[in-house]
């Protein structure tokens, strides 16, 4: 019985790793039209009486502008074109961080948020923690850092339902990605982390300060190159 249950086990995992080798690699190609948290947010949004909303347009990552591609690393992952998907330095100093005081300060890579984005569910479990750190290995390994950057744009939360670069660039500021100036990617990138009660426009004097720092560092980082 135990040996039955055992092949059982392994036969599931075999078949969940081909399975998500295919996904990823499919992906790899293939636009991201829908994600489950896309899914959840609508959900959520049904439960509470609210109307659906779920604003989302693919667009190429040569129609995203190169200010948001910048703002958005300098703002959530500055060694993202270095790294192999974990930023250790970074996930020691939110631990330390997080031992010393109350508010929680994520760790998260770039890599790690397309991950749990794409592939996953938005909560703080260990087999999520677990899942997301295969996921980004995965992707890491299959895709560029051209295509994660790409990818990541076009799916995280941007807004209230407002998911991608382009959809939130129109409902921001009412112009096309790829035409985000400066102080406009850097707005749209200080709300990332928590973007359903943050606002790009107008912003806040916390938003502003966010601005401020993210333009300043948009300076210091010089020229963006993915492979």
């Amino acid at each position: 019985m135990i040996g039955k249950v055992v092949k059982f086990i392994v036969k599931c995992i075999c078949w969940f790793v081909i399975a998500s080798v295919f996904v990823v690699l499919v992906l790899k190609w293939c636009p991201v039209y829908l994600t489950p948290l896309m899914l959840i947010r609508s959900f959520e949004q049904k439960q509470d009486g609210k109307n659906i909303v779920m604003e989302h347009d693919w667009v190429a990552i040569d129609q995203i502008s190169r200010n948001l591609q910048l703002a958005v690393i300098c703002s959530e992952d500055q060694n993202f074109t270095e790294h192999n998907g974990f930023d250790i330095e970074a996930i020691e100093k939110a631990y330390e961080n997080n031992q010393k005081g109350k508010r929680i300060r994520g760790g998260s890579t770039i890599s790690q948020q397309t991950a749990k984005n794409v592939f996953l569910w938005p909560s703080r479990s260990w087999l999520r923690k677990g899942l997301e750190t295969y996921f980004t290995f995965l992707i890491e390994l299959f895709w560029s850092k051209e295509r994660i950057l790409e990818v990541y744009l076009n799916s995280i939360e941007m807004g209230d339902g407002i998911y991608g670069a382009e959809a939130a660039a129109i409902f921001w500021f009412n112009t096309p990605a790829e035409n985000l100036s400066k102080t406009q990617a850097a707005a749209i990138a200080a709300i990332l982390p928590n973007p359903r009660k943050m606002t790009a426009h107008p912003a806040s004097a916390y938003i502003q300060n966010r601005i401020n720092w993210i333009t300043r560092q948009m300076g210091y980082y010089g020229k963006l190159e993915l492979k």
